[in-house]
This record gives structure tokens, sequence and C-alpha cells, in this order.
């Protein structure tokens, strides 16, 4: 590092690790219409320089304790890593459907500020290798409630199979972590000078499948959160040797406090309000696209009966434009309809995967809806709900007793927080049933718990 900054520069730098790390969120879901103030918005907060809804946040909040959090109001996410945003806007015709690869997506900080960005009727494919981090990005977008989705668990040379078939690849690859240090200790203990050469070597082979994956003049995004010029400037390079594709230049304000590093983007603490990141752009240059086939049917899902689709309408909002089917566990799932050939391709060609939305199965005849549904954009407005304070709302991600008004409707009814669903609660004589999955519940103790800072170094959901 010295060497990279000269004697100066590293000073600062290293002053600045010895600094708090700063707290940032994302606003304003796009899908949610959430007009109230959160707990801990400020007349004057400081506002992330490249992106519209990035904002700074004095202290850390036990955001656990925000029923907003739990309904995907908002999402806490590390300023830097929100540079992506102003990269798509500066590179990518955001203004028609498009088809998306997060090659490297988990937990979904990235995955999350496309869907709010994308055209309607984009697709979004967001991919983790490893299956225990692919189920918190699932859970992560479907909190996030944007039906356009696929989560997929597959490793970057499945989508060799989709030759061309991307608008656009963001690839923020595994690395050495350097970008870390300050708010994760563990980042500090596991570098080493052979695990920078393995992440580059990584790093190479993933870049190798994701250009693939481009579509003949899409664009692909290359990020890390490390400094060192083998995860950055030599890969960018060795990506300009293949020929395959055109590095893109940003207008960056100087003002920001970016490093223009090799082609790409630098960003170091001790210049910018956040951690250490670097990203670069490129255009796949003009080729021969490739023809996909579509398959005629998906390989587990099978069509759902049609006398079954009556019981669906009333808890879907515009059902007549999904499709609907079944796995073979019996799980409903919907799909727009417009994306039914896309999902056929992807299925045809990848393993682990989830599609659209996760609806509800079926009890005989009685519909049981699931959680997915609560948090989806699909779900119905017209649905009886109960508006729960703050406290009580805490009880219901607890899954805890509390009283409900004596006018509570009975039946299914949507347990809601400031006009969010946080998820379904059965009404019946004397008693509720909660529906909140298990493994959704809060475990600390919230029982007179306020809005507090949190001691703890890392975000909530990761940096990404």
């Amino acid at each position: 590092m010295q060497t990279l900054l000269g004697a100066p520069g590293y000073a600062d730098f290293e002053a600045a690790l010895q600094a708090p790390a700063p707290v940032s969120i994302r606003l304003k879901n796009a899908i949610r219409d959430f007009q109230h103030e959160l707990p801990f918005e400020q007349p004057h907060m400081l506002e992330v320089p490249w992106h519209p809804l990035g904002r700074y946040l004095s202290e850390r909040p036990v955001f656990t304790l925000d029923p907003a959090f739990h309904a995907g109001a908002y999402y806490v996410q590390e300023a830097s890593s929100m540079f992506l945003h102003e990269a798509l806007r500066q590179t990518t015709d955001l203004s028609r459907p498009l088809k998306v690869l997060d090659l490297c997506a988990a937990p979904g900080g990235k995955s999350t500020l496309m869907l709010d960005m994308l055209h309607p009727e984009s697709l979004l494919v967001s991919n983790e290798v490893i299956r225990a981090r692919a189920g918190t990005l699932r859970e992560n977008l479907e909190k996030w409630g944007n039906n356009h989705i696929a989560v997929t668990s597959g490793d970057p040379a499945d989508f060799t199979a989709l030759d061309g078939w991307f608008d656009l690849v963001v690839t923020d690859a595994p690395c050495s972590g350097e970008g870390l240090f300050r708010k994760d200790p563990d980042a500090i203990r596991e570098w080493s000078a052979a695990g920078v050469v393995a992440c580059a070597e990584r790093q190479q082979r993933i870049l190798s499948h994701a250009i693939e994956a481009v579509a003949p003049g899409g664009i692909l995004i290359y990020s890390t959160c490390t400094y060192n010029k083998q995860e950055n400037e030599q890969n960018v390079g060795q990506l300009l040797d293949t020929g395959a594709v055109e590095l893109l230049s940003l207008n960056i304000p100087e003002t920001w406090g970016i490093v223009r590093a090799g082609g790409g983007y630098q960003f170091f603490p001790h210049r910018v309000r956040g951690e250490g990141f670097f990203l670069a752009a490129f255009r796949k240059r003009a080729e021969p696209a490739h023809r996909h086939t579509v398959a005629a049917s998906f390989r587990s899902l099978q069509a759902l009966p049609k006398k079954m689709l009556p019981a669906l309408a009333s808890w879907l909002r515009q059902p007549e434009q999904l499709r609907f089917f079944q796995t073979p566990s019996a799980e409903i799932v919907a799909i727009h309809s417009n994306l039914e050939q896309q999902y056929l391709q992807l299925d045809k060609h990848l393993k682990s995967k989830w599609f659209g939305t996760h609806i509800g199965t079926f009890k005989g005849q009685d519909f049981i809806p699931s959680h997915a549904l609560a948090l989806s954009d699909l779900c119905s407005p017209a649905l009886p709900g109960i508006e729960l304070e703050r406290d009580p709302a805490l009880l219901f991600l607890k899954k805890e007793s509390f009283m409900l008004p004596e006018d509570a409707p009975r039946g299914w009814v949507l347990a809601r927080y400031k006009g969010l669903n946080l998820g379904w609660m059965k009404v019946l004589p004397g008693r509720m049933n909660n529906y909140l999955p298990q493994e959704r519940r809060i475990r600390m103790d919230v029982h007179g718990r306020r809005w507090t800072v949190d001691g703890g170094r890392r975000t909530v959901d990761g940096r990404r």
C-alpha cells in the first residue's frame, strides 16, 4: 500500500483504518409505497454522492429492531459498492427490458440495487455458487419483493451455455478482501500474499466465463473489494488483451475522491466516505449473435391444473398476467407470462435455480399462502390486514404472543407495519397462528429495546 499511495497518502490511509467505519443505507425500495420517516432519519442526512437514495447514518442503529427493515423498505449497504448505480447509469440503456446476470450476488446488495433501476420487464438472474449463501440471497430478494428474478447456484462455467445471452453481467468477484480490513478483523487474519495470487487466478477464470455470457454490444462490470494491482488493474489488462471487450470510461467528478486506476476506479477510505472498492466497466465487441433454442416445457415444473386457478385470483395483483406451475413438492410458482420463454431457456441449461415467486401450496381445496407472497409485489393490496405498532410488530417477527384488536378479521390476515406486509397470521376464535417461517424470526431480545448503537463492526446484510 505504501508503494501504491506514497508516504503521505499511506499515512492518511492508515489513519482512516483506525476511524469508525461509516454506516450507510439505500432508502426507498422502488416497489414499496413507503412514505413514513425511518426511526434513524435526520433532517440533514449526508448523501452518498454516487447514488441518489444512498444516505450515511451518524451512528449504527440496531436494524433488527425496525420492522420496516424486515419488510424490505430499505437496504443496509456499504456506500462504495453503491457506485454500481453510477456505472450502470453511464453505460447501460435502462429504458428497455434487459436480461441481467449478477454472477457473484450474495448477499444481494447489488441485485436489489439493480432491481430498483431496471426496466420493469427485465429479468435479473442472481447467482451464488455457495449453496448456503444462495439461501441468504434468495431470502433478501424475497424481502425486496420483485418478481422478475431467478436465483441460481451455479459455477460461472455453467453460464457459458448461455453464450451471448445477457445484456448486462455484473461480476463482483471473490477477492482478498483488503478493502474490508477496517470493518472485518477476519479479513486481516485471512489475508496472505499467496491468497492474493490465488484470488487473482480465480478472478481470471470467472471473468473468462462471464464475458462469454455477455451479448455482443452488452456490458460487463467487474468489481472487487481490494486494492492490489494483481486483482484489479492486471485483471483488467488481461481481459483487454483478449480483444473481446473495450474499456469504458466514466465521467466522475473530482470532488467524489475516486481514483482512476489502470482503466478502473479505486475507492480508498481516506479519500471517500466508504470502504475499499474497485470497479471497471467494459463493452463486448460486436460478433455474430448466438442463437438459443427454447425447450417446450420445464424439466420439473408442471402447469397448474386450470380448475385450481380461480382459487388464486383473490390473492394476487393482476393474476391475468401470470402463469402458474407446481414443483415436485407441490409448491405453486407464479411467473410473469412475458418472461416464460426466458425462464425456459434458463431451465434448459442450469440445474439449481428458483424462478419467479413461490406463492404457496394447496391443502385439499384450501390455498395456504407463502411468506414470499406476503412480501411480493404480486400480493393483492385488497387482502385483509392488521396494522401493528412497533412493539407488537417486533413480537410478531419474534413469533411471540401479543394482543390483537377485538375487531380483527378472521381467517388469513396480513400483519402490517406502516403499510408494509410483514407476513401471514391466521386468526381463529380465541387465538392467532403466526405463519412467519421459523428461520426468519428475530432471535434477539426485543422487549423494551430502543434504537441504540450496535457495537459490531459488520453490516447487517454484508457489504455488497
